[in-house]
């Protein structure tokens, strides 16, 4: 019988067996009793390649063909018949697994449209009335169950507040008096304590200023509980340890997309695994993603063991995060500890998607020479069941390894439980339900644009692209490296500015011009005291649309100065130029460029910060004078620069790509294509707040926001409807 290996195309030997003959001497079959009864024979490396390569044409030879071969090869007519019956059963493997993996996406996918169409019906309301869904009798229960939770929770913060009152020292009203005003009830379990003072400017990355409970609160538990949590992170660290270290059968790869993913029932074979949420919304995302990274491994840790500088560093996905120290009863403070309770709210750059919120513990530990392990996992003892957390997280994380030269590999492993309550908006289901929103490649691949973005500001010889005419006079740019490094400061600013902006909960909203109407534009209202701001009321409008083309199309389209006056108003018809360039990274597309607008106007500049990686595309600009720009290019101080940012995000659409095996999309009729966010942030007034905003403004934006829309479809031939 032959041995099953030896995939198409790898060359590998063949081992066959061929059972001996019976000794007609009886002694000599005595004498060999139980020795070794069977022969192997190896296939050369010729004879393997000969036999694929006739097995793509004829994979059921007859016997002829069989009898030719054996010549041919100097082989025998039976080692090549089981050679093409265990390659036949080979195939048929391959087959059924990768089928049984395209059947699995198709049924998730199909069961995130489902959900959809129950979660609507629940909406519905009644035609004759206009009233809700349930009655009154409803309300009344749901009403006395908050009443319950309230009690509850105010008992819970009287307990945590005596035993911190205990640690530092200060009586129970000092410390209420130091808290923020309305909490959530997740918030209610720990306690605030003043900030030491939080600098901009935050080791190696810059940071806003924190939020008084991002780096200040405290979580004091029993030691028993705290033996339990030490217990919790040293299993969810050894589970994976063990997940990166092990590949198929625990890992395969996805037919659709050529991505890693645990193949789930051999998971829950090899760890006991209990999941958190119940409900029909309930699903799994898991991938696993490796790249190289020009940053050291001890910085590494140091910026995941930072909660401001871990999102400063992945501020398009991370839109807000805090921390919280965790303490055994009866210890002292202890700001360096390395286990730490994390609160983290995620989100995509685009209004139409929920945001995430995930309450997890992270835990650091050098596992051997030049190699360490930060692993995040959810536990129980941390929330309730009136939790509104809707994200959990399964040992996750990543493995870095020390390559030498300044070089991590950093092996990332996501595997979360999501509870689909609020659905995507149907542009971004495929995208959220594959799993490419906030996988492990999203991570690794931003964490590598972004280290890489950090060593290039770091070079004194970086080049850059100068152009001397700016107006109507003769001024060289010259870019020094510290005005470099001060300019892709400012960029960095502006981009985290942008990124926020998209996340529009908990601001004034108008619902007539939300993404309900026939022009998917939400606008929304916030007052604005933030450092590095415009004093005063901003508007804020974004919307969504799909495009019929690739994302680097887009992205070209809106790189290029020379269609630049094809969509932007504040170009004023006029052709811009650039006069000046940095490159952020090796990537083609990954620039910060100063550009003159007009050339009546040599005043009015624009900084713009391009960047392009395999998943996400985008292009963030703002005005800025001339002033404010040689005070970033002197080297100085930019904290008190104003900045204001537009932009654009652009990322592929999550369906099949043309070529690639049938998509499983909800949407099978549709081809792939671009999604295509566009944002503007307006200031409209410098009154004190919204209550002072002119509701023709909002309307104006909004005005704006669409007309540049249909502009930008116009400019790319798509202006039929999608």
């Amino acid at each position: 019988m032959a041995d099953s290996g030896g995939s198409g195309g790898s060359g590998e030997e063949h081992e066959h067996r061929q059972e001996s003959h019976p000794s007609p001497n009886p002694s000599s079959s005595s004498r060999k009793g139980k020795g070794k009864a069977k022969t192997y024979h190896r296939h050369t490396p010729h004879q393997t390649q000969r036999l694929e390569a006739f097995f793509k044409d004829f994979p059921h030879p007859d016997e002829n063909q069989r009898r030719q071969l054996s010549r041919e090869l100097g082989l025998d007519p039976k080692q090549i018949k089981f050679w093409f019956q265990n390659k036949r059963t080979q195939r048929k493997t391959q087959n059924e697994r990768a089928d049984n993996t395209a059947l699995r996406a198709e049924n998730e996918r199909i069961h995130c449209e489902n959900l959809a169409i129950m979660e609507a019906l629940k909406s519905v309301i009644c035609p004759a009335c206009g009233g809700p869904p349930f009655g009154e009798e409803e309300r009344q229960h749901n009403l006395e169950k908050l009443k319950m939770e309230n009690v509850q929770l105010k008992e819970e913060h009287a307990k945590v507040s005596n035993i911190l009152a205990k640690y530092i020292g200060k009586p129970i009203s000092h410390i209420e008096s130091l808290m923020p005003g309305p909490r959530s009830s997740a918030e209610v379990s720990t306690a605030s304590v003043p900030n030491q003072g939080v600098s901009g400017r935050n080791g190696d990355f810059d940071v806003a200023p924190t939020n008084p409970a991002s780096s200040s609160q405290l979580k004091v538990i029993p030691g028993t509980e705290m033996a339990n949590t030490v217990e919790i992170t040293a299993y969810a660290m050894d589970e994976l340890i063990r997940v990166v270290r092990m590949k198929e059968p625990l890992w395969i790869k996805s037919p659709l997309d050529g991505r890693y993913i645990l193949h789930r029932d051999t998971y829950e074979q090899i760890f006991s695994r209990s999941y958190r949420f119940r409900g029909s919304g309930a699903r799994l995302e898991t991938s696993k993603e490796s790249v190289l990274v020009t940053m050291e491994p001890g910085r590494l840790v140091s910026i995941f063991l930072d909660v401001s500088k871990w999102a400063d560093m992945f501020h398009t996905i991370v839109t807000k995060a805090t921390s919280i120290p965790v303490l055994e009863e009866g210890t002292q403070v202890n700001h360096g500890t390395s286990l730490q309770l994390i609160r983290a709210r995620m989100h995509v750059l685009s209004p139409l998607v929920p945001a995430r919120d995930v309450y997890f513990l992270r835990r650091c530990q050098q596992i051997e020479l030049g190699m360490w392990v930060i692993v995040d996992v959810s536990s129980s003892f941390m929330t309730d069941d009136a939790c509104p957390y809707n994200t959990w997280r399964l040992p996750s994380g990543c493995v870095i390894q020390d390559m030498r030269n300044g070089c991590s590999k950093v092996t990332w492993v996501e595997h979360v439980e999501v509870d689909d309550k609020n659905q995507a908006h149907k542009l971004f289901r495929d995208l959220v339900c594959g799993g490419l929103t906030y996988g492990a490649e999203r991570w690794a691949i931003t964490l590598q644009r972004m280290c890489e973005r950090f060593a290039y500001s770091m070079l004194d010889d970086a080049p850059t692209h100068d152009a001397v005419e700016v107006g109507i006079t003769s001024s060289p740019v010259i870019v020094v490296p510290e005005g470099r490094r001060n300019v892709m400061k400012l960029a960095h600013r502006m981009v985290k500015n942008f990124c926020a902006g998209l996340s529009m909960s908990g601001k004034l909203d108008f619902p007539n011009l939300s993404e309900v109407n026939n022009s998917g534009v939400r606008v929304c209202v916030r007052k604005s005291e933030e450092p590095g701001q415009p004093s005063g009321t901003i508007v804020s409008a974004a919307t969504s649309l799909w495009l019929p083309l690739v994302p680097q199309v887009v992205f070209n389209f809106f790189r290029d100065e020379n269609t630049r006056v094809q969509w932007d108003v504040l170009s004023n018809g006029n052709p811009v130029q650039e006069i000046a360039r940095i490159p952020s990274g090796t990537r083609h597309g990954n620039t910060i460029s100063i550009i003159q607008t007009s050339l009546h106007a040599e005043n009015m500049l624009m900084l713009q910060e391009s960047c392009i990686d395999p998943l996400t595309c985008m292009v963030v600009y703002a005005p800025i004078d001339s002033t404010a720009i040689t005070i970033t290019l002197s080297g100085e101080d930019t904290s008190t620069v104003q900045i204001l940012p537009s932009g654009f995000t652009i990322s592929s659409d999550g369906r099949a790509n043309p070529g690639s095996r049938p998509s499983t999309s909800t949407s099978p009729s549709k081809p792939a294509g671009t999604l295509l966010t566009v944002a503007f942030q307006i200031l409209v007034s410098s009154s004190s707040g919204p209550e002072q905003l002119n509701v023709e403004s909002v309307a104006t934006v909004n005005t704006l926001i669409s007309a540049t829309v249909q502009k930008i479809k116009a400019a790319l031939n798509c202006s039929a409807p999608e």
